[in-house]
């Protein structure tokens, strides 16, 4: 079975980190995610809390 995407439907860039507020993927995660591997997947999620942490910083 295929990884799903992560969206949320809440779909804002942060200009200063490039990362939307809702999934937490980047601009470029987000346009490839169909064509990446299931490994490649599971490693941005896996990033998730990291990436999360950086959005709050920059509130």
């Amino acid at each position: 079975m295929a990884v799903a995407s992560p969206c949320i439907d809440i779909c804002k860039l942060d200009r200063k980190t490039d990362l939307c507020v809702g999934c937490l993927r980047t601009a470029t995660e987000i346009r490839q995610w169909r064509r990446l591997s299931d490994s490649r997947r599971r490693r941005i999620l896996a990033e998730r809390c990291r990436r999360e942490a950086k959005l709050a910083w920059r509130r």
